[in-house]
């Protein structure tokens, strides 16, 4: 037909060259990911990778047409200059910029998967906008990662090499109604592919894929890291709110078995003093005395005051984090909040009253304070700590000694544990106080006077820790010559894990593994012992409740460590697109609707075994109902500001 003679057949096809060769370099992509992290993402053959590598591409597509919807508009659209070279050095340079961008953010990963265990998503830029070092820790990164830039750098070249093989010719349309036809048929084609392409999938009736589409594929849920890529993690968490109320069980079910108020009748008649050490990535790996029964080959501690600490302390060496970032720690250990797929404390809802072991301990007549040492404001713990309801922050500011600062988050953790105990023994019991340590943290380094006398260990954080570790001992060396001592409740926790050495750590759930520790100079409190009981930071707050006495309901999802009573112990964390819990004997994974995904022994941390073919299981029935109905009851408090 005469209308098809004025078809545009080298323009597309130099469009299709173009978009293959995103396809092309986002595998490469994919390839480096895994290479650079290998050690923590087992794949077990070939035949494995390429089978992930496959299914990847459906995420790809999403990706590459999100980053070049307007390169592809404006590629095809009639406009009859389209192959004028003018025309088409702008495409390229759109094309460059657009792709150049985004395909780094996959290499951003290379690097930091190892710190997150999860894909880029717009929580980073929740974390970024609180830092006003984003700058020297990137030029940090660099230094210490020049190959992650030189692949950049050379798969670029590569890239703009092979885009400028495929030319279009410059040509005038003879016939323009035939022009138009054959261009808008074209584009209507396009858009439609383009459409499936971008929701995963052309039944109408099915929802766009989303990162736990991923877990579809793979044999273990570490794997789906690779199915992706980030830049689709990025883009579907962008303006995403998973916070929905849901009905799987009525209200006596959840009072019943969920108990979101718990009271605990304490015969404590004096009032502790609290100190609360939420310790920077101080992974459970990292201590001795978490790891005794581990049997875990050639073990090194690099914790040997923690360790000493131990043994006159209550510790649970089977404990977990309730989230996977800084602030998540914060809000699970104070105020008995998890993260799951959003952060309650970048979400809509965070702005409320919330009881917590702040307000209680407000509720007491205790001085509250909260010590940072990184700028105040920093990782918005100053925000949340005012939500709470701390009565002072100590950050930076009011250390106001600058020689002392590591030159990227904060002032050195041994001067600023100085400084927290020096201005404690200023206040007058009761006091609560938290100190958020800094040192344990990326880049990894310590105090230049200390050169030598720390061990190297096996991975960069090992030194940092022992410096962090160091620390605490000055710390308490001051702290016991202080009247407030010998009355006080010390408390130590890790905000989430971090860089991993041993395998057994390379596990999945172990990827949550944290210390938790309880000590006091008091034996009033009866705070020694091992307790192999899986705990989480969630439990912290209720125990401390008990502990100073609230003979009040307390609204939380944890349960205290010390009170003897039988109760529902619910395990809760989430990869960002994986909710996991684990209960009695068995760990659950769901996906954001509470589907369920799978089902594993409590002793399968890897996650490697599936059980959910046996999910008609009375236990794992009852459980299944559990886990749904902690997750109606956490939606419907968050959502419904019922977290007083």
């Amino acid at each position: 037909m005469k209308i098809f003679s004025e078809f545009r057949k080298q323009e597309v096809i130099a469009l299709l060259y173009r978009i293959f060769l995103a396809y092309f370099f986002y595998q490469v992509a994919r390839f480096l990911f895994w290479f650079f992290n290998k050690d923590v993402i087992k794949i077990d053959s070939i035949s494995d990778y390429f089978s992930l590598a496959y299914h990847g591409l459906a995420f790809d597509t999403t990706a590459i047409l999100y980053v070049n919807g307007l390169f592809v508009l404006l590629s095809i659209i009639p406009i009859v200059i389209n192959s004028k070279a003018g025309y088409q050095k702008f495409l390229f340079y759109l094309y460059f910029i657009t792709n150049g961008i985004t395909f780094g953010m996959n290499f951003g990963d290379f690097i930091y998967y190892k710190f997150s265990n999860a894909r880029l998503t717009t929580a980073a830029l929740h974390v970024a906008q609180h830092e006003n070092n984003i700058g020297k820790v990137f030029l940090q990164s660099v230094i210490e990662h020049p190959f992650v830039i030189i692949w950049f750098i050379v798969l670029m070249i590569f890239w703009i090499f092979l885009y400028k093989k495929v030319q279009v010719p410059e040509r005038k349309p003879q016939k323009l109604l035939p022009y138009f036809v054959t261009s808008i048929l074209t584009l209507l084609v396009i858009v439609t592919i383009a459409i499936g392409g971008i929701r995963g999938d052309f039944k109408h009736s099915t929802r766009p894929i989303n990162l736990v589409d991923a877990n579809r594929y793979v044999k273990n849920p570490t794997q789906a890291n690779v199915v992706l890529n980030s830049v689709f993690s990025f883009f579907r968490t962008m303006n995403t709110n998973n916070f929905r109320e849901v009905h799987f069980v009525n209200q006596k079910f959840i009072d019943d078995n969920i108990k979101p108020y718990k009271f605990y009748k304490s015969g404590t008649k004096s009032k502790p003093n609290v100190v609360i050490f939420i310790l920077e990535s101080f992974g459970r790996e990292y201590s001795g005395a978490f790891n005794k029964h581990k049997k875990i080959k050639n073990f090194e501690s690099y914790t040997p005051f923690f360790d000493s600490l131990a043994t006159k302390s209550l510790i649970f060496p089977n404990a977990f984090a309730n989230g996977r970032q800084s602030i998540h720690g914060m809000s699970s250990v104070l105020a008995g909040i998890p993260s799951l797929a959003d952060a309650f404390t970048s979400s809509p809802y965070s702005n409320q009253k919330i009881q917590s072991i702040v307000s209680v301990c407000d509720e007491m007549g205790y001085d509250t304070s909260f010590f940072h040492g990184a700028p105040n404001g920093s990782m918005g713990f100053l925000g949340f700590g005012n939500i709470l309801g701390f009565k002072h922050y100590y950050g930076k500011t009011e250390y106001n000694n600058d020689v002392d600062f590591d030159g990227i988050w904060g002032i050195w953790d041994e001067p600023f544990f100085q400084y927290f105990a020096k201005t404690l023994n200023q206040k007058k019991s009761p006091f609560m106080a938290t100190m958020f340590s800094v040192s344990s943290h990326h880049p990894f380094k310590i105090p230049e006077k200390y050169n030598g006398k720390f061990k190297k260990g096996k991975i960069d954080i090992h030194e940092p820790v022992e410096y962090t570790d160091y620390s605490i001992k000055k710390f308490f060396e001051t702290a016991k010559k202080m009247p407030w001592y010998n009355n006080t409740i010390f408390v130590f926790v890790a905000d989430h894990t971090n860089q991993t050495y041993y395998e057994e750590y390379n596990k999945p759930m172990n990827r949550f593994a944290v210390p938790i520790l309880f000590f006091s100079p008091n034996p009033e409190y009866k705070l020694q012992g091992e307790d192999y009981e899986n705990v989480q930071q969630m439990d912290i707050y209720p125990t401390l409740a008990e502990l100073i006495g609230y003979n009040k309901p307390v609204r939380s999802w944890g349960r205290s460590l010390i009170s003897g009573k039988k109760e529902t112990n619910i395990i809760v964390n989430s990869t960002g697109s994986v909710n996991q819990f684990t209960i009695d004997n068995y760990i659950y994974t769901f996906d954001s609707d509470m589907k369920l995904l799978g089902i594993y022994t409590k002793e399968d941390l890897g996650l490697e075994n599936n059980l959910i073919s046996q999910s008609q299981n009375s236990e794992m029935q009852k459980s299944i109902m559990l886990a749904k109905a902690w997750y109606q009851d956490y939606m419907d408090r968050v959502i419904n500001r019922k977290l007083h």
